[in-house]
């Protein structure tokens, strides 16, 4: 089951980053390109400042261009985290709250079918075997899967997290991302 939803997880993680990244790359040349031109065109239409207006028109384009390329590079991975994150607390909330329900059910009425078929085992038996036996698992599978997911996503999510940032960024945007995350911005 776990192999199952990482390989989900990872498939529409990296769909979703493609399109994402995509997306923001379009909407980000587009807006600043936006901006960029409407600023321009107003600093050309005032006579003093027509200096100005190409020295700005060259910074923004240095500097929107800088950005374009910051952005288009680092938001997909941001997004990307984010997304793992909050995919494996959904992931990990629907299993330790639905799971060991289903599979206490399922396992205490195999159980007792088995009992009831082959050992002839009267109803009232038959019954408080089910209950305990259901109440007794899905206490158990709610500890043992909360437990195991807990451990199992943190140490997934601590790998592909140095994984992602140390193939993408520098040593030093690595060494300043990682003391970001433990020390804060200053």
């Amino acid at each position: 089951m776990s192999i199952y939803l990482s390989i989900y997880q990872s498939i529409y993680l990296s769909i979703y980053h493609n399109t994402l990244s995509i997306y923001l790359s379009i909407y980000l040349s587009i807006y600043l390109s936006i901006y960029h031109n409407t600023l321009s065109i107003y600093l050309s239409y005032q006579p003093v400042c027509s200096y100005l207006s190409i020295y700005l028109s060259i910074y923004l384009s240095i500097y929107l261009s800088i950005v374009c390329s910051y952005l288009s590079q680092f938001v997909p991975i941001y997004l990307s985290i984010h997304l793992s994150i909050y995919l494996s607390i959904t992931v990990y909330s629907y299993l330790s709250q639905f799971v060991p329900i289903y599979l206490s059910i399922y396992l205490s009425i195999t159980v007792c079918s088995y009992l009831s078929i082959h050992l002839s085992i009267t109803i009232y038996a038959n019954l408080f075997i089910c209950i305990s036996l259901c109440s007794y698992l899905s206490s158990y599978l709610a500890i043992y899967l909360s437990i195991y997911l807990s451990i199992y996503l943190s140490i997934c999510l601590s790998i592909v997290f140095l994984a992602v940032i140390s193939r993408f960024c520098p040593m030093t945007y690595v060494v300043l991302s990682v003391r970001h995350l433990f020390l804060g911005p200053f």
